[in-house]
């Protein structure tokens, strides 16, 4: 299988339609936001961090690590320092304050929020690109819909101008890494004018096609390759029947769970077993397509 192949195939849910992409991560990121019992929260950080690596391979590790893991860490120690609410006191800070177990889990739980809502919207963003966002929100808000793709475009396509124009400069005229200090900060400041340059050109190119091709002109018709077929109806089912039994389990009182000022949560017996089950399912689904994907391609593979 070449490079090429299996880069398309890298991720299964890419190719649903753009409105089973847009209500899966609208639930999974809202759920993660709202739903604050520690096992929820473990659900969702497992399942978004998972669901990064996966699709975004390397980078996504090398950005939690570098970045979402002493995030995490931040967070967690800097309400503690700040929140001193709960009944279960550890120690007293230098100041007198008391450090409590309360607001160190409540940290840790701030902390799992952030980072796994993050994660998702890297996913997201992964997913859902410019074109399908134009197709979901073209004909409702048109004008908004072009803001969001171009302002997603915006930074990954300049960043990979940015590297081609560098590149180009390094092989021509040697690598930045030589000679003085004001010799370095010259020379980048050459690439950003060419930078810049070029993306003044490209936003004129960009007007100028927009009004060739009659965008904004009543009457005017959007080409779309999305279709919504049975495999698309049979995941929105699945989605939709998982966040409705999450919901209802919400208002049962299934995720009721407090960190102040004592902790305390609800537990309902197999029923509440049965929501996390169907929490899992729901933030696992991106996962558990592509892994099916994955075997039964092997499958095929090995019987060629």
């Amino acid at each position: 299988m070449s490079e090429m192949t299996a880069k398309a195939r890298a991720d299964v849910f890419t190719g649903y339609h753009p409105i089973v992409n847009l209500v899966y991560f609208s639930l999974v990121i809202g759920y993660s936001m709202f739903f604050t019992h520690p096992v929820c929260l473990c659900i969702s950080l497992l399942c978004a961090l998972s669901s990064s690596l996966y699709i975004n391979g390397r980078k996504a590790a090398r950005f939690t690590l570098v970045y979402m893991l002493p995030m995490m860490i931040f967070t967690a120690l800097l309400n503690p320092i700040f929140n001193h609410q709960g009944m279960t006191v550890i120690t007293y800070l230098p100041g007198g304050n008391p450090l409590t177990l309360e607001s160190i889990l409540y940290g840790l739980a701030a902390a799992a929020t952030l980072v796994a809502v993050i994660s998702w919207f890297s996913c997201f963003n992964a997913v859902v690109t410019s074109d399908k966002l134009v197709y979901l929100f073209g004909r409702l808000v048109p004008a908004l819909s072009l803001i969001l793709a171009m302002s997603l475009r915006l930074a990954p396509r300049y960043s990979e101008r940015l590297e081609i124009i560098a590149n180009a400069r390094k092989h021509a005229l040697g690598s930045e890494e030589d000679g003085r200090f004001l010799k370095k900060i010259k020379r980048a400041v050459k690439t950003r004018s060419v930078m810049i340059t070029w993306a003044l050109e490209n936003a004129i190119e960009t007007a100028d096609s927009m009004k060739a091709r009659g965008y904004g002109l009543s009457g005017r018709t959007a080409f779309s390759i999305y279709r919504f077929d049975n495999r698309d109806k049979k995941a929105l089912l699945y989605i939709v029947v998982c966040a409705a039994y999450i919901a209802a389990g919400a208002l049962s009182g299934a995720y009721r769970f407090r960190y102040f000022p004592s902790i305390k949560g609800e537990w309902g017996g197999l029923f509440t077993v049965s929501v996390f089950v169907a929490y899992l399912a729901l933030c696992g689904f991106l996962l558990i397509i592509n892994v099916m994907d994955d075997i039964l391609w092997k499958s095929i593979e090995s019987k060629i």
